[in-house]
Parts: structure tokens; sequence; C-alpha cells
């Protein structure tokens, strides 16, 4: 909800250039306007495992969407215009985009190459998000959406009603209206496979999820997950801008873990734990039977009964679970790591179990 401090309204604007990536190749090839273009991969559409970075719209009208394979792209329009993709061009037109919002008095909060939220203390955002766009084209020659909200979720999905080139105020007053009768699958933050799931307990629009109660959706999807999708439904997440770029989508919950990625372990034991369908993956984690390469980083997500606990694990050596006694009693030291554990020396290793 926007807070009203005097004749001053603290807003949230989403800024979304229209078909960047295209935009950009056709700035750099003017005689390409107006005509479809298709960027990705190699831009030869004849080749395998190749896809979509994104299109124009005079693609988009002949069905071709971004994560297209662009075999099936080139069925759809034969007639589009095929590029490869130069994130270093990219890279350079979003690095000036980003530096004129920042001559704006707002807290930028880079999502993207083509995205940002600004966080702005204004009496008329439409105002603010029109010298926005007229900034943005008179400095880039690119064309963009902003979206305004008093939230991040309500500023994202107003920037899909301001497409192409407008702007669109998505707030308190008429989030209801606009988004009550819609699929929940319209949200940010749930998608096709989660909103099935919600359909099955029987809550299918925007309105009936924010009129469910948080106490079953606890119950039905875990009790983080289930209030949190209702939260969604009442545009009420992630309220403030951060400067700098988004580490985590502002549309996951509360308590995920934000710190830097540790290295993937190596050498990767073959074999998991008993009841454990999959390795945890959530950074912190160390599979049983490696040498961890440093110190730890402790999540808040629990870990399982079978892996070993990251405290025990504030510097580097061996894990100590992995070998089964077993193993050891039949002489059937199967392990590749648990044969390397026996070669280091004993000043270097902890005791075997």
């Amino acid at each position: 909800m926007a807070r009203v401090i005097g004749a001053m309204t603290d807003w949230i604007l989403h800024v979304d250039l229209d078909q960047f990536i295209a935009a950009v190749e056709v700035l750099r090839r003017p005689e390409l306007r107006g005509r479809p273009v298709v960027v990705g991969g190699s831009g030869d559409p004849t080749q395998r495992r190749m896809v979509v970075a994104t299109a124009s719209y005079e693609a988009r009208a002949f069905g071709v969407r971004s994560g297209m394979p662009l075999r099936a792209a080139v069925r759809r329009c034969p007639e589009a215009v095929f590029l490869p993709s130069d994130p270093a061009a990219y890279e350079e037109a979003s690095g000036e985009v980003m530096a004129t919002l920042r001559e704006f008095p707002v807290v930028v909060e880079v999502y993207g190459w083509d995205e940002a939220f600004l966080g702005a203390r204004t009496e008329d955002p439409e105002a603010l998000a029109l010298d926005v766009r007229r900034a943005v084209l008179a400095r880039t020659g690119l064309s963009c959406s902003v979206g305004i909200g008093d939230s991040k979720q309500r500023a994202k999905l107003a920037t899909g009603f301001a497409k192409p080139a407008g702007v669109y105020r998505l707030a308190e007053d008429n989030w209801m209206a606009v988004m009550g009768e819609r699929l929940t699958e319209a949200l940010w933050g749930i998608g096709r496979k989660t909103a099935t799931k919600l359909a099955a307990a029987g809550v299918s629009t925007v309105a009936e999820l924010a009129a469910a109660d948080p106490a079953e959706l606890a119950a039905r999807f875990g009790p983080t997950m289930g209030p949190w999708y209702r939260r969604l439904a009442l545009g009420s997440n992630a309220p403030s801008v951060r400067p700098g770029a988004a580490r985590l989508p502002p549309t996951s919950p509360p308590g995920c873990w934000t710190g830097t990625p540790l290295r993937r372990p190596r050498p990767r034991p073959s074999r998991r734990p008993a009841g454990l369908r999959r390795w945890p993956r959530t950074p912190g984690f160390r599979r049983a039977g490696h040498r961890v390469p440093g110190p730890v980083r402790r999540c808040p997500v629990a870990a399982h009964p079978s892996v070993c606990d990251p405290g025990l694990r504030a510097r580097p050596g061996w894990c100590r679970r992995g070998r089964t006694s077993a193993h050891r009693r039949r002489g059937q030291l199967r392990s590749p790591w648990y044969r390397r554990w026996r070669t280091l020396p004993r000043s270097t290793r902890t005791p075997a179990r």
C-alpha cells in the first residue's frame, strides 16, 4: 500500500524495455524496422538446440515466442529475419538505460537487462513515468513501458497492461477490479504448475485466492508458501525497492537464503542416503564423502537427517558420513572417495566412523 506523507506518496515504478533485444538489433540495422525479427542462438534456424531469445512484435503476430526452438519459429514465420545473439551489445545498451534512470531522483533496483524497479516519492507518478519514457527514448532510442503500483507485484503486472510504450497504474483501489476475475497464473510468482494445484484445491481466480483461508492454504501448500500465495493475490508483496541489482525475485517467500552461492563440490557421490529422493541443492549443504573446500555458510532450510550437519564443517576436512560399517566389515570399500581418504596423512584426516 502506498504511504502518504503530506501531499507526497511513495510509489514503485516498473520500467520494462519493449522487445529489448530485437529493438537493439533494429537500431543497429535500421533496414529491419517493420519486419519480423527473431534473435537467438547462432541465428541459424536449421541448427538444433537453438531457442528464441526474443522476437519483435511483428514476429509475435505469427506466434513466435521467447524460448521457442528456432526450428519451430521458422515454421511459423518463414519470412522472419533470424539474427545471432550479441550479449555484449545488449549489456552496453542496458547500461545506458540504467544510467539514464539513475539521473532521476529515485531509487533504482536493476532487475535484468531490460527491466528495473524505481522507488519514488511523488505527487504525480504518471508524470514521472512519462518523463522516464521520454528520457530513455531520447538517450538510447529504445522504447519502454512503465507500470505504476504501490508494491512490486502491482507495478510488475501493471507493465503488462502498459505494453507497448505506455503507462498504467495498478494500485489497491483498482486491484480487484482489474485482477479479480483473472486466473491465478496471471500473478507474478505463480506458474502453470502451481495454478493447476490451486485449481485442484478449488481456487481458480485471483479473487478466490485472496478470499481463501490462510490455514487451509498452509495445510495444503506448507506454512510458508500457502499464506504467501494469498498475499500475492492481495498484491501486497515486496513494498520497497532496494538499490542495486536484485539477487532473488521479490516474489520469493521470506526466509530464503540470499548469500553468495558456494562452489559445487567435486567429486560427487553416486549414492543418495536412504529415504532421500534427491540431493539437497540449497547452497550450504555438502554431500557425504567428499572434500569440503572451505568454510560453509549455514542455510535456514532444515537439513535431511542423512546429510552431515553443516555446523560440523566449519573448517576444511572430510565428511564423516557416506562410509558404512557394513562395507568395512565385509572388506568391500566400494567408495573411491573413501579409498582416497585412506591415502591421506593421518594428521590431515578425521577418524572414520
